[in-house]
């Protein structure tokens, strides 16, 4: 036990340094250097390194005491500055996947809406496009012929910058995220929010690890631009810093789009793969287990599923899953 507490407490430590204490050091040193330099002389290197002499050599720096006390600061500010990330990428999280977006307050409601009728608009129009283009291929195969697919899978590629299902959300990720839900529904009858925690109980420990690192990297994604809104502000001292806001802007909304992508892959696939499993263990595959036997010595291999996951299955394991209503209260 002592060596597991141990090493839970090395982790800990180790996760503590590099999203809080190590990020939020290089902020406070570009916070810094940011006063120091101002707009007129913003890469004046020797200017800068004469004030942290300064700095230095200041009496409360040159004993032991001031020291431990100085270094202190500078981890509470460091730490004190990767809470503040971590807690402007939970909003930035909550504002690019948008699943709430109707319960916003009015000026972002109205916003939201806005943009999600826009986007609503644009998608029908390239959908239409893709479709019409599908129906030429089909009737040029019917007559023998292969049309080119080029103009086809432009259309699509269109269709689904937009997003890949039917926008419902005012954000590309966060209908990325929703066209799972979508797509299950509309195959297999599955509601995902109801039958997620319990196919997540049945899961393979790889599944899940892989499920779990997707999920952190979205948001560490989500985080980075967080830090873009730290980094902001000290453009007011330091022009420079509107560089690395668009830097980091930049790559947080890159990544953001990335790690959303592969966290919707991971579910959707998941969920296709793996339900059948939570099926039969609950009873629920209409079409039943087929047993395996070897031809030579009809040894039993096993249970397997018998079919693909049809909508009936689906809509067995949603009602199952999904809760009673309370009764009602009588007197």
């Amino acid at each position: 036990m002592g060596g597991f507490l141990s090493e839970l407490g090395k982790n800990l430590a180790e996760r503590w340094m590099s999203l809080l204490v190590l990020p939020g050091a290089l902020y406070l040193a570009v916070a810094a250097a940011a006063r120091t330099l101002g707009h007129a002389h913003p890469f004046d290197l020797p200017h800068l390194t004469q004030q942290i002499t300064t700095w230095a050599s200041h009496p409360a720096a040159s004993t032991v005491g001031g020291q431990v006390v100085l270094l202190a600061a500078i981890l509470a500010a460091a730490a004190a500055t990767g809470l503040a990330a971590q807690a402007l990428g939970s909003l930035s999280e909550w504002l690019c996947l948008a699943a709430d977006w109707p319960t916003w307050p009015a000026p972002l409601r109205q916003l939201a809406a806005k943009q999600t009728t826009r986007r609503r608009d644009r998608w029908n129009n390239a959908a239409r496009a893709w479709h019409r283009h599908r129906e030429q291929d089909a009737q040029a195969l019917a007559h023998g012929q292969r049309a080119d697919p080029a103009p086809r899978q432009a259309a699509e590629r269109a269709m689904t910058r937009i997003a890949p299902e039917e926008p419902s959300r005012p954000t590309w990720s966060g209908d990325r995220l929703n066209a799972v839900a979508v797509r299950l529904e509309r195959d297999h009858h599955l509601d995902l929010a109801t039958l997620w925690p319990h196919l997540w109980l049945v899961l393979p420990e790889e599944t899940r690890t892989q499920i779990t690192l997707a999920r952190q990297n979205l948001t560490r994604a989500a985080t980075l631009t967080a830090w873009a809104l730290l980094y902001l502000p000290l453009t007011a001292w330091w022009w420079p810093a509107a560089l690395i806001t668009a830097t980091l802007t930049l790559t947080g909304w890159a990544r953001t789009r990335t790690a959303t992508d592969t966290y919707a892959l991971l579910l959707e696939a998941t969920t296709r793969l793996h339900t059948r499993d939570l099926a039969d263990r609950l009873g629920l595959n209409p079409t039943g287990p087929l047993l395996v036997l070897t031809p030579e010595t009809g040894d039993n291999l096993g249970l397997t599923p018998s079919g693909p996951l049809t909508p009936e299955t689906g809509d067995a394991l949603t009602h199952h899953l999904t809760p009673n209503p309370p009764p009602p209260r009588t007197g």
